[in-house]
């Protein structure tokens, strides 16, 4: 049986995008008869916590330096190991290299320091960037290594969305397992500027931001619902006319499900994979978050007119069906596996 570790980001101020690919990479994994124990500080966010335990799977605790990532790895026995992090140095990939155990890494664009036998990069044309690659890597890059859960594709639908009218639009919103930039009061304070009714859900992970949500001021046949981090994440976006959601991992989730997708760049490092969906016209681009905090009202205009066009929900929700198969996470594993 092979043994994978998976080494990993996650917290209150990083979020769960780390987490989530990881999961629809080892549901791969675990379906072909490996054994999966990931490294990260899951306990720091009990709802990343609770999926990675859903799934039977062991948890580490992180462990920071190049030694204590080597002695690690050797007490657990790992045959191969997956990173994925913005934090870790690169001595740690560089001394977990010199091991002899097969690595590959997770990257967005810029490397960061990470050092692997294969690099994937799951972004939209990622494919036409030609960075150069540590000595003996490989790259995979471009939506068809997309890696997604299983939750999204038994949710995946078998053609192409089509026009949906309705009355009242139902919207649903979530920024991650955390929010930690705070978007979802002011994509509220959006949707309440356009003027025109709808429906929304929106999830909000930590008290202070539902209390905010709930201060804003609604218009006639306006109406939010407040929740917390779901497990039926695939299911409320697959009921929805519209999804809002930070332009990061989720991305392409949404695009596998066929939804209309809103994004909200809420961070620096989501700048690229922003506007290249946008440019594809596969999303729709609500505005930089800094922007929307400032003045709602562009975000405000898109949303307006996503909320009254039902051909153009369903024009975006097409094209971005088409782009992601939900078959990338079998080439990623393949590649992992192939590694000697």
């Amino acid at each position: 049986m092979e043994r994978v570790g998976v080494r990993c980001d996650v917290g209150p101020g990083r979020g769960i995008g780390h987490v989530m690919r990881c999961l629809a990479l080892a549901e791969e994994l675990l379906r072909r008869g490996a054994e999966v124990v990931f490294v990260c500080d899951a306990h720091t966010v009990p709802w990343a916590e609770a999926q990675i335990a859903a799934r039977g799977i062991a948890v580490e605790h992180a462990v920071r330096t190049p030694a204590e990532h080597v002695a690690l790895f050797k007490r657990l026995r790992l045959d191969r190991v997956v990173f994925d992090s913005y934090d870790l140095d690169a001595a740690v990939y560089r001394a977990v290299r010199a091991t002899g155990v097969p690595t590959l890494a997770i990257v967005d664009g810029e490397f960061r320091g990470a050092e692997a036998d294969v690099l994937v990069d799951q972004n939209l044309a990622a494919e036409l960037d030609h960075p150069r690659l540590p000595g003996n890597a490989v790259r995979l890059a471009g939506l068809g290594y997309v890696m997604i859960r299983d939750e999204i594709l038994a949710l995946r639908p078998l053609e192409p969305p089509v026009p949906r009218p309705t009355a009242v639009p139902k919207v649903f919103a979530f920024f991650g397992g955390t929010d930690a930039f705070g978007a979802g009061p002011y994509v509220v304070q959006a949707l309440s500027a356009t003027g025109v009714p709808f429906e929304a859900t929106v999830v909000a992970p930590r008290l202070q931001l539902a209390d905010q949500i709930h201060q804003v001021e609604l218009g006639p046949q306006q109406r939010v619902d407040v929740i917390g981090p779901t497990d039926r994440l695939a299911a409320a976006v697959r009921a929805a006319d519209l999804t809002i959601s930070a332009s990061g991992t989720s991305t392409w989730e949404l695009l596998c499900l066929g939804a209309t997708a809103g994004l909200v760049c809420v961070v620096d490092n989501q700048v690229m994979g922003y506007e290249r969906a946008i440019a594809t016209g596969t999303a729709a681009g609500i505005g930089v978050l800094s922007d929307l905090t400032a003045d709602p009202s562009a975000a405000a205009a898109v949303l307006k007119r996503l909320l009254t066009d039902p051909a153009e929900r369903a024009r975006l929700a097409a094209a971005g069906w088409k782009l992601v198969d939900g078959n990338g996470r079998a080439r990623v594993a393949d590649a992992l596996l192939a590694l000697t």
